[in-house]
C-alpha cells in the first residue's frame, strides 16, 4: 500500500498531541486508542523503510531459564 509522508506526519502529531482523531488531505479519522495510533504509525513506517530498501525493524525479547 502507498503512504504518503503527510499521512504519517498528521499520525505522529496527532500521538504527540495525545489526541486520537487524525486529519489529513481532507479525510478525519478517529482511532480507538493510542496504541492503535502508534501501532499504524509503526505500520507506515516499516512499509515505507521497506519501499526505500532499508529493512524492517526486528524486535526481539529476552528469555532465561535456570536450567
Amino acid at each position: 500500500m502507498s503512504w504518503s509522508e503527510e499521512e504519517l506526519s498528521a499520525l505522529r502529531r496527532a500521538y504527540a498531541s495525545g489526541t486520537s482523531r487524525v486529519s489529513y488531505d481532507g479525510k478525519s479519522i478517529q482511532y480507538g486508542s493510542a496504541a492503535d495510533l502508534l501501532a499504524r504509525i509503526r505500520l507506515i513506517e516499516a512499509d515505507i523503510a521497506a519501499q526505500n530498501g532499508r529493512p524492517k525493524p526486528r524486535r526481539s525479547f529476552a528469555s532465561f531459564s535456570k536450567g
